[in-house]
């Protein structure tokens, strides 16, 4: 019999894990603070327990861990890169990136992806299988323990579409914002999203103020399908009416993030219309210089062709940014390490 994970359960579940159990409530808060603050691991080591029922806890029930298979540092910035394996022996990405504010970690949330964006590597492969709130929290807990510091910010931008596994997903972001455990402040928490609408309305709905950022990439539907699939389902009218309402739910800004493909979407008609769309929504867009990978040819936008797309957004009156690029010469773009190290 499979055992189960108790870095899976809420502090709730927890709780009445030990109640059923015929202990005390108190219990399962103990073991919720040892896995979730203290970051341990073993429940050998849950010293507040006695050995009796430490030993009957080791039958039925495990603490599941990813471990670190390699690490890589950047030489021209403070940025490094995880691949993880995890017990089943699939393995996934992270990346710790330093800023003057602190530390943030991309973090993935499947193993592969279903969405098929065609500039993304994460994706080649389709979808394995989704990550569980635990092995969710592990990327985070084992950055921590590395770094042996407290992540700033997470971002939900590595590997997978998080709406795609959303009860896991947000079942990680409550176990990682409760009080007992790393009380993580959901403000500092970004969730990426390639558009799926009906996710966005429900996530408007559970009263986790994280920001909200969209994969947008063009601002014609026409064009959009041609690089997202996700266009074909939903239009960027109906994503669009989704984070007004997300706005209005959270009174939290959305960011859109842009990809620039040269030739693509970066014409005088494209920085027209994606002024027009956007015009009185409170957002701000995150420009992105292409990370090209092998399955798809196009070349990423001159630094002068960004600036003068994000100048033109500014005048516009829509706050942009360029993402500055980190870790370029570790293999930064989002799934490449992965997919070289499987494929050997």
């Amino acid at each position: 019999m499979q055992k189960t994970d108790l870095k899976n359960l809420s502090l709730r579940e927890t709780k009445d894990l030990f109640l059923e159990l015929g202990e005390k409530e108190y219990r399962g808060e103990q073991v919720f603070n040892f896995i979730h603050k203290n970051m341990e691991t073993s429940i050998s080591k849950i010293t507040a327990l006695s050995k009796t029922l430490r030993d009957k806890l080791k039958k039925n029930y495990t603490i599941g861990d990813i471990s670190i298979l390699e690490r890589y540092d950047s030489k021209i910035d403070d940025t490094k890169k995880y691949l993880f394996l995890l017990e089943d022996g699939n393995i996934i990405e992270s990346v710790a990136m330093k800023y003057k504010y602190g530390i943030s970690a991309c973090i993935s949330t499947q193993v592969g992806c279903r969405m098929g964006c065609v500039f993304c590597a994460s994706t080649k492969e389709g979808l394995v299988r989704n990550l569980t709130p635990g092995e969710i929290l592990s990327e985070v807990y084992n950055i921590q323990k590395d770094l042996n510091t407290k992540l700033s910010n997470i971002v939900l931008m590595g590997s997978g579409e998080p709406l795609d596994n959303y009860e896991n997903v947000i079942k990680f972001l409550n176990i990682l914002h409760d009080s007992k455990g790393q009380n993580f402040g959901y403000r500092n928490v970004t969730l990426s999203t390639c558009g799926v609408v009906p996710k966005i309305y429900k996530l408007a709905d559970e009263d986790i103020p994280i920001t909200l950022s969209i994969s947008l990439h063009s601002p014609f539907d026409e064009e959009r399908k041609k690089i997202m699939p996700i266009g074909n389902k939903y239009k960027i009218e109906e994503i669009l009416a989704a984070c007004y309402y997300y706005i209005e739910k959270t009174n939290r800004r959305v960011t859109f993030e842009y990809t620039v493909i040269n030739g693509v979407n970066d014409r005088k008609e494209d920085l027209e219309e994606l002024s027009r769309i956007l015009k009185g929504l409170l957002c701000h867009v995150n420009l992105i210089p292409l990370n090209p990978i092998e399955e798809y040819n196009k070349i990423k936008a001159n630094g002068n062709a960004i600036k003068e797309f994000k100048d033109g957004l500014n005048q516009n009156g829509i706050a942009t940014t360029v993402r500055r690029e980190m870790g370029s010469d570790i293999n930064a773009a989002c799934g490449q390490l992965r997919r070289k190290y499987v494929k050997g």
